[in-house]
């Protein structure tokens, strides 16, 4: 089955050319290697980047945001990274050499995460309270949506600016009642830190007005028009990772846990689960396949943030993200 899925993706690779040399391809994450990181390392140790010609090598990251200068600055061809906070980077940037390619959270894990016990459980609850949030945070970059789209007082919130260690630790010893984060990340990071499940609440942006895009692949655009098939054949082959993935969550778990070794590979596991249930395997995703957006979506969710970020220039869709390398559709069903 998978020797079959390989030559699917060798096909659509090789049809450009009649052989590819091993090019090197570091890869840019925007967080540590989790769960949500496994299908990556999954493709990598199936050899389905290899299949495609690519010697791929996975970095970790340390935020939403990280990525994208690393990409568009040539440092690495490709990266992972928050397609909303590309948008601002490209307006504050103009012209910078990067674009969404292949998007990964068709639903975005932007989420509040609070604890019952402290108060909060709705979004009006986070009103005369303290929330944490790390500056570099992709929720964090989208609250003031959120804040808009709830109809909460901003101004009656309390922010106290925290570090990506520090986050849940605030929140389980009560320091916040509440912080912004990634939902599987911050609801799993409590679990592990002794908070019981059933006094974490968590407000998913996604489920409160908030219709914005999630994680994307992005690209260095200058090295994807001088290399349009290996950027293909990279984005085959995370399609396959994250189909197998789906299908065989303890497989992916296992490439996981051969670099991360430390990890709980039960939490990672649910951690994985809660990012395909939640923001990946999505009503859009299962009928379409995933990696494309919707373009009506996608003006919404442009209008959306020039209700809380004033644009320096007019907002285009087709800087922000280009589907043009999108390998075949079959490749890109997920089920």
């Amino acid at each position: 089955m998978i020797f079959d899925k390989k030559l699917c993706v060798l096909a659509a690779t090789l049809l450009a050319t009649p052989a590819l040399a091993e090019t090197d391809m570091p890869f840019a994450l925007d967080w540590k290697f989790e769960g949500p990181s496994a299908p990556y390392f999954h493709a990598l140790d199936e050899g389905y980047f290899a299949d495609a010609g690519l010697t791929v090598t996975i970095s970790e990251g340390a935020g939403s945001l990280d990525a994208i200068p690393k990409v568009a600055t040539g440092a690495f061809p490709v990266g992972f990274a928050d397609i909303n906070s590309l948008m601002r980077f490209l307006d504050q940037n103009p012209g910078a050499p990067v674009t969404a390619v292949m998007m990964v959270y068709d639903k975005p894990p932007f989420a509040v995460v609070g604890r019952k016990s402290l108060g909060v459980e709705a979004p009006s609850d986070l009103e005369g309270k303290v929330l944490g949030a790390p500056p570099p945070d992709g929720a964090w970059a989208q609250f003031p949506i959120f804040a808009a789209e709830t109809g909460i007082d901003a101004d009656a919130i309390t922010v106290e600016p925290v570090g990506f260690p520090t986050r849940e630790p605030m929140l389980a010893e009560g320091n916040v009642a509440a912080i912004t984060g990634f939902s599987f990340s911050s609801t799993l990071n409590l679990k592990r830190l002794g908070i019981p499940e059933d006094d974490i609440s968590v407000l998913l942006m996604a489920d409160h007005g908030v219709d914005l895009y999630g994680n994307a692949i992005i690209v260095n655009t200058e090295f994807a028009e001088a290399n349009p098939e290996l950027v293909t054949g990279f984005l085959g082959a995370v399609a396959m990772g994250w189909k197998d993935a789906i299908t065989t969550p303890d497989a992916a778990i296992e490439a996981l846990m051969a670099r991360n070794p430390a990890a709980d590979a039960a939490l990672e596991t649910e951690r994985l689960q809660m990012a395909i249930d939640a923001n990946v395997l999505t009503d859009y995703v299962m009928t379409n396949g995933m990696g494309g957006i919707d373009d009506a979506r996608m003006m919404n969710a442009i209008e959306q943030t020039k209700s809380v970020y004033e644009f320096t220039n007019e907002p285009d869709a087709s800087i922000y993200f280009d589907g043009s390398y999108l390998p075949a559709a079959e490749l890109l069903m997920l089920q």
